[in-house]
């Protein structure tokens, strides 16, 4: 499969580290130190669907198809109000979709979890195009009374339309279970019957061991497929890395031995806005005109789970 269109959107709220100093017991060197943010996209008076629907039409219009077009749609969320219809429904039925859609959870990963559900439907020939959307607002996961978590999230969608291609060179998922590492827990509907201790418990994580996990399966999965693809790190052109914070970026851009001009980013201005970071990464790439015909991408994430994955694809 190859990529013919990409979008995304982003809540007109921006948030810097000097608005949240307001509230929070910390600064902007506080948290730049730390994370490399500086400021987040905030949904207030958007909804997340409508985020995700602006991605998938902008990406639409970059492939030059219509949503009658699409065979298959991949929507990857965390969070948002809608326990169901899924919210791959009320995104298509904004955009027109009506062809068959899912939703998945893998955290941040999300994207590339979906590009592997993809290529799966075009090996079974059940295929000609699909519209992956991954559409985010993990500013809803966390408390804003904690500095450590608060700070590195940032809401948006981002979208990619597929089609028929042997540009996907290789791709890899994988889990370590291990669920005490980034949860959150929300208490569900009462009944007369339920016994057991519940409790909502806003988004927990264990900031050393995640770092940690992302770096290092980062690398090794990133190594792993170009040695499978015969490929080099010099061969790769573009590295598009899940933007959760900048020192695990630096972690696995240095671990590699890649220049910083491989290595974009976008978290500065955009924070962590899990599953949608790539591709809106990867759209605003496409728009500034950085990929030329043939360019070697690789792409990698890694989430609560824990999981992590890794793509290598050719433009």
């Amino acid at each position: 499969m190859k990529i013919i269109g990409t979008g995304s959107a982003l809540p007109r709220k921006q948030v810097t580290n000097d608005d949240l100093s307001k509230f929070l017991d910390t600064s902007d060197e506080w948290i730049v130190t730390r994370t490399g943010i500086r400021s987040r996209h905030v949904i207030s008076d958007e909804k997340v669907e409508d985020l995700g629907a602006e991605a998938a039409r902008k990406a639409l219009a970059d492939a030059g198809l219509q949503a009658s077009d699409i065979d298959f749609f991949i929507c990857s969320n965390v969070i948002s109000e809608h326990i169901t219809p899924g919210l791959s429904c009320i995104i298509g039925q904004q955009v027109g979709l009506t062809c068959p859609m899912i939703d998945i959870n893998c955290a941040c990963p999300g994207f590339i979890y979906a590009m592997d559900i993809a290529q799966t439907y075009f090996e079974a020939g059940k295929v000609n195009n699909v519209l992956i959307v991954c559409a985010e607002e993990p500013t809803r996961m966390t408390s804003w009374e904690d500095r450590a978590t608060c700070v590195l999230f940032g809401d948006g969608a981002g979208a990619a339309v597929f089609t028929k291609g042997d540009n996907m060179k290789a791709i890899k998922l994988n889990a370590e279970p291990s669920i005490d590492k980034i949860y959150e827990h929300r208490i569900l509907e009462p009944t007369p019957f339920i016994t057991k201790e519940e409790d909502s418990v806003p988004l927990q994580m264990k900031g050393r061991e995640v770092f940690r996990f992302a770096v290092s399966t980062s690398i090794r999965d990133i190594n792993e497929l170009l040695a499978k693809t015969g490929l080099t790190i010099e061969d790769a052109d573009h590295f598009l890395i899940h933007q959760a914070n900048m020192r695990i970026v630096e972690g696995i851009r240095s671990g590699l031995g890649v220049p910083e001009e491989k290595f974009p980013t976008n978290i500065a201005t955009h924070g962590n806005s899990s599953s949608a970071s790539c591709p809106i990464l990867l759209d605003e790439l496409n728009r500034e005109g950085r990929f030329k015909k043939g360019d070697i991408i690789v792409f990698s994430a890694f989430g609560a789970g824990l999981l992590s994955a890794a793509a290598i694809m050719e433009w």
